[in-house]
């Protein structure tokens, strides 16, 4: 299926779009607050925001990082907002390397294994202080966590904790929910002042939450007649589809504009999302095509947890857990 160049930039606008919700607003003036309060001088505050795989973290931190380009000044660049994550393979050497190349220090990488960790950490809070940068926000923080002796996750917070203070910048935390085992060291759990979790849609307890959500995706879709999303079989089988995480319902969607911009639809129509069901999932029930009285889905039961053994040893990864399917009629009186 190939598209027009016009309809390729539509679909690529809808793939890029952003919905905030009322929680999502919450979290970028919680990032707008910290970076107002850090020219009080006081000991910076720093934040934890979890949230499991699917709930929109990324496409959040996007959102924030293109209200705040960095601005090129005379011979040096200004950069306000500090994106970056913890390394793969997480060292103390290279989560400050990634941080410097991060703040744009061309030529960080060659200096792994050439540079202590302290050369690195000094270097990187001289270009914080010369980047004028305003708050750091530290992505797939939960890398820290896993497969790390206690000593190892305690450097590299411990240094975390260090520059925040020397530079006088407060850092946000963002990972999945076993990020927040950080919480738990002495040297972190009186800083975390701000925390927050981004959750999943459950119909059970907020319906009205997912249909504003479809309804905002619906508005930024690429047609001249705005699709009829909230109608509610298609409101059931997107949940059913979805079991309401965001990504999951993003790409079930991307895909289903996709099909109606190639097929020259005035707008999308519940046909087109049956068939993006039936191209990610052909071995399921399509709920598009069941009657509404018969779809059955599941919600959140469990986050994900990493649970490590006190001696620090013995770890295990419990995946997301989801309750049993039930009918969605069945399922909205639990409310």
């Amino acid at each position: 299926m190939e598209l027009s160049s016009t309809d390729a930039d539509k679909l690529r606008s809808f793939i890029d779009c952003y919905v905030e919700t009322p929680l999502l607003r919450i979290i970028q003036d919680d990032f707008d607050r910290l970076r107002y309060d850090k020219q009080f001088a006081g000991e910076p505050i720093c934040m934890l925001l979890t949230g499991d795989a699917g709930t929109g973290k990324s496409s959040l931190l996007r959102h924030y990082m293109a209200q705040s380009p960095e601005q090129s000044g005379h011979g040096f660049v200004r950069k306000p907002l500090l994106v970056s994550r913890i390394p793969s393979k997480p060292t103390l050497e290279s989560t400050m390397v990634e941080l410097l190349k991060d703040l744009g220090q061309w030529g960080s990488e060659y200096r792994l294994h050439r540079s202590s960790a302290e050369s690195l950490t000094e270097a990187l809070i001289k270009c914080l202080k010369r980047c004028e940068t305003e708050l750091i926000i530290i992505d797939e923080f939960q890398e820290l966590i896993e497969n790390k002796t206690r000593e190892k996750r305690n450097q590299i917070a411990n240094r975390l904790k260090y520059i925040s203070e020397t530079a006088k910048i407060p850092i946000v935390l963002v990972g999945m929910p076993w990020a927040a085992k950080i919480a738990e060291e002495p040297q972190w759990a009186s800083r975390l002042m701000v925390r927050r979790t981004i959750p999943f849609f459950k119909l059970s307890e907020d319906a009205e939450s997912f249909v504003r959500f479809v309804m905002g995706l619906a508005k930024r879709m690429p047609f001249a007649t705005p699709p009829k999303l909230e109608a509610k079989h298609t409101i059931f089988a997107l949940f059913a589809s979805c079991h309401g995480s965001v990504r999951r319902l993003k790409h079930l969607l991307d895909e289903s504009v996709k099909q109606a911009l190639a097929a020259h639809s005035e707008t999308l129509q519940h046909e087109h999302i049956a068939v993006a069901f039936a191209l990610f999932y052909p071995d399921q029930v399509n709920p598009f095509l069941q009657p509404i009285d018969e779809i059955q889905t599941c919600e959140v039961k469990q986050y994900s947890r990493y649970e490590i053994d006190a001696a620090g040893k013995d770890e295990v990864l419990i995946p997301l857990q989801f309750t049993d399917k039930i009918p969605i009629s069945q399922l909205l009186k639990k409310r």
